[in-house]
């Protein structure tokens, strides 16, 4: 098989097996921004915990203020989000805007390309 149709093959397939086109951004980027950004309050990966703020695995399609070791905001446990790719975009840019009366200390990320790349690195620690 050439290149290009396993490459175009493996994308389709994995579009169908996680229920959603594949997502833009660069996740080793999006590691590297989380990182630096996110990393002081959020735990994602393996065996991780709650810590000053919810652990983000599996975040995208989760409920908000649902993850079960940590104590939310009224705001965020009354908001009725499902955190979508779309959800989490507006929340990024502006979390209080998104939630108003969230304790979550972040002034948003406006950059498009950052986004795309932290959202590719949290789809990686989605449940199988």
């Amino acid at each position: 098989m050439k290149p290009i149709a396993a490459m175009t093959l493996t994308l389709v397939l994995g579009a169908n097996l996680l229920g959603s086109p594949a997502l833009a951004g660069d996740a080793e980027a999006g590691g590297k921004l989380f990182k630096r950004l996110c990393s002081g309050c959020h735990n994602i990966g393996p065996n991780v915990r709650s810590s000053f703020g919810p652990q983000l695995n599996g975040i995208i399609e989760r409920p908000a203020g649902s993850a079960t070791d940590y104590q939310y905001s009224t705001a965020m446990k009354s908001s009725g989000i499902v955190w979508t790719r779309d959800k989490l975009i507006q929340y990024l840019e502006d979390p209080k805007a998104v939630v108003p009366g969230t304790r979550m200390i972040f002034w948003g990320l406006s950059d498009e390309e950052k986004i795309d790349n932290l959202l590719a690195y949290l789809q990686t620690f989605q449940a199988p």
